[in-house]
């Protein structure tokens, strides 16, 4: 009897253990499911007008800046001058190493010695019926060959020197006494003294610069003074620039300024270009951003979502306009999204 009464006890202690895990599964799963659905906001898709603003980066120049080299190569032998030096038209800023251009000349100025007596030589023989006028005519191009070699040497002479074009001032030396430099390298960078026309020479992506056009509206502001200087686009390059990577905008004060402005001051620009159909968006919808390029969630039912590729057209001050991706799409999630996966589940807040 008594051991009966011990299985019973036994019974019911394993029945009330699997009662017990029972309601704990399911309570695990309700938990499962509420966790699932991540609450989020939302906002209808308009496209919008708007006028594109491009913002981008730079450095003051003017435009008669001059990047100054040798034709020749060979060894810098001397630099007279250094960086921010004030220089007038004709002045000697650079020259080479003379050596190997003199032992040229020489041996230039002995080849037209020999042609000249031989040319004389066969003038006379000619006039005498000795020699042919073929010899006579060879030896006279001999002598113009060789005096034409003559006046490449004394250009080379010539532009083995470095010399300022104009009265300025020297903005960068590129290049140092006793470096080896070759034909056509810049050895500095100079300016007018104060005659140029300032500007901005800035870097913009493939799609800004199809954005941008010649006379487009802009403004340029610096943290050196307060005023914003207004300019418009006065050339756009019509190649890429390997260096950065970017392709060059050079935007122009509409007016002389009247601020003290300096080569290489930093500059921020905002261009204002053509107004195009867009998508006006909150940055916290934007996921996974590289430059003209951004992630956004979507949804079409209201219940789950959809992760969607965008091109970003321009960011602004508290927006961000975006040029495609989100063709035939509803509703856009503006909060929530650093929870959110593609297909998961949401809860629309009102």
């Amino acid at each position: 009897m008594k051991k009966l009464n011990s299985m019973k006890y036994i019974y019911l202690f394993f029945i009330s253990i699997l009662l017990v895990f029972s309601s704990c599964k399911g309570k695990e799963k309700n938990d499962a499911h509420i966790g699932n659905t991540i609450p989020v906001t939302i906002l209808p898709l308009e496209k919008s007008k708007e006028k594109t603003t491009i913002e981008a980066t730079g450095l003051f120049s003017t435009d008669d800046e001059t990047l100054l080299s040798f034709k020749n190569g060979g060894i810098i032998e001397r630099i007279y001058v250094k960086e921010g030096d004030f220089v007038k038209k004709g002045q000697l800023l650079a020259s080479l190493n003379m050596t190997e251009l003199m032992a040229k000349a020489e041996q230039v100025k002995a080849a037209i010695q020999k042609a000249e007596r031989d040319y004389n030589r066969a003038e006379k023989l000619y006039k005498d019926s000795v020699a042919t006028l073929e010899q006579f005519q060879n030896a006279k191009t001999q002598l113009d060959v060789i005096e034409q070699d003559w006046n490449t040497l004394q250009f080379n002479l010539r532009y083995s020197e470095i010399r300022a074009n104009s009265d300025g001032y020297i903005l960068i030396k590129l290049a140092n006494e006793g470096q080896i430099i070759g034909p056509g390298m810049p050895v500095f960078q100079m300016n007018g003294a104060g005659a140029g026309n300032w500007l901005v020479k800035v870097g913009v992506s493939d799609y800004q610069w199809a954005n941008i056009h010649l006379k487009d509206s802009a403004t340029i502001s610096t943290d050196a003074f307060p005023d914003i200087l207004i300019a418009s686009v006065i050339r756009k390059a019509e190649g890429l620039d390997y260096q950065s990577g970017t392709f060059t905008v050079h935007v122009q004060p509409t007016k002389k300024p009247t601020v003290p402005l300096a080569s290489g001051m930093f500059a921020k620009v905002k261009i204002y270009g053509e107004t195009n159909e867009t998508w006006k968006i909150p940055y916290s919808a934007l996921i996974d951003g590289d430059r003209d390029k951004g992630y956004v969630f979507i949804t079409e039912d209201k219940k789950t979502v959809s992760k969607v590729e965008v091109k970003i057209a321009s960011l602004q001050a508290e927006y961000a306009l975006i040029s495609s991706g989100l063709e035939n799409h509803k509703f856009l999630v503006v909060s929530g999204s650093p929870y959110l996966r593609a297909n998961s589940m949401i809860e629309v807040k009102e």
